[in-house]
């Protein structure tokens, strides 16, 4: 990917748009998880309530120190052992943490990602980004930029181009506290 591209999505994350970008199994869609205009955008684009809640995605843990609260030894030391991986983990949530990327839960679903694209896109934006499927809510995930170029049109702002990561399905969610899989991978 030249940076040349990157720098562009990072422009378009920081003036609130929507970039689509290949994850670890299909394309994601993105945006500045902090700017409510770019999420409600995003959700509306997608037909997905808000009280579902976002993933985010990071290219290293710091970047998500923002949105949840420390983990203890036992929790960190599970974490850290699928990252950076295609494990998402439901961590629990800082308070201040809006609502429009919370949903109406205690918990928040992120990863330190693997996918080299996906991590630089985070490395060049500065921090997390939102991570949700590129497709309409019901209709199977975009895993082309073809597909998403097709399906969402010009409803997403910039397209990266670039290969998927090796997964069939989207990646894993597991309960942090619990180790239980809420989503299989």
């Amino acid at each position: 990917m030249s940076p040349f591209h990157l720098r562009t999505a990072r422009s378009i994350l920081k003036a609130g748009g929507i970039v689509a970008y290949p994850t670890e199994a299909v394309y994601g869609l993105g945006c500045d998880p902090l700017n409510p205009d770019a999420v409600m955008r995003l959700l509306a684009l997608k037909q997905r309530p808000w009280q579902k809640g976002l993933i985010l995605i990071a290219s290293e843990l710091k970047q998500l120190a923002p949105f949840v609260l420390p983990m203890s030894a036992a929790i960190a030391a599970r974490v850290r052992g699928s990252w950076p991986g295609p494990v998402t983990w439901l961590l629990p949530v800082r308070p201040e943490v809006p609502y429009w990327i919370r949903g109406e839960h205690p918990t928040l679903a992120v990863r330190v990602t693997a996918h080299p694209l996906a991590a630089a896109l985070c490395r060049a934006y500065g921090g997390a980004i939102v991570s949700t499927s590129a497709n309409l809510a019901g209709h199977a995930p975009a895993r082309s930029a073809l597909t998403v170029q097709r399906e969402l049109g010009d409803r997403v702002d910039y397209i990266l181009h670039g290969p998927l990561g090796e997964l069939a399905q989207p990646t894993e969610i597991r309960d942090a506290l619990t180790g239980r899989i809420v989503r299989g991978g």
